[in-house]
């Protein structure tokens, strides 16, 4: 299951991937979870922007076992996930999860489970940068 895209999620891309989903008559929730940049404040510094790596292939394993867990635990048709790589600037869209069932409580649990998952499990990597030029590696709030 391919995840990463470089650059920001474009509102046209969550768009396009929701209206993918029409077709299908058996779904009747569609359940979405956008990830944004924050302009959060770091020992007086400015986060301006995040720039995201990851273990590729460690993380295309992981996200099979993830699939199939999250479809064992789970009613949904299917689910997406697009996670940006490279510099995304706070303000833009980094991280976008839907989930699709025939009833909303079945999606919008699969998308907290997907979501936690990806946090505590995929060798994602997020540098925040800030508006003095200097960074420091992010760390993940469960």
């Amino acid at each position: 299951m391919e995840i990463f895209i470089e650059g920001p999620v474009s509102p046209q891309l969550i768009t396009d991937t929701i209206s993918g989903f029409q077709a299908e008559n058996q779904i009747g929730a569609h359940n979405i979870f956008l990830g944004q940049i924050r302009a959060d404040h770091v020992d007086g510094k400015h986060v301006t922007a995040i720039a995201y790596t990851a273990y590729t292939e460690m993380v295309s394993n992981k996200m099979e076992e993830i699939k199939t867990k999250v479809f064992e635990l789970f009613d949904i048709q299917d689910f997406r996930i697009l996670h940006s790589l490279g510099k995304i600037s706070v303000g833009e869209i980094c991280l976008f999860i839907l989930t699709t069932a025939s009833h909303r409580k079945d999606a919008i649990a699969a998308t907290t489970y997907i979501l936690e998952a990806i946090k505590k499990e995929l060798p994602i990597f997020g540098k925040e940068l800030f508006e003095d030029d200097s960074h420091q590696w992010k760390v993940n709030r469960f």
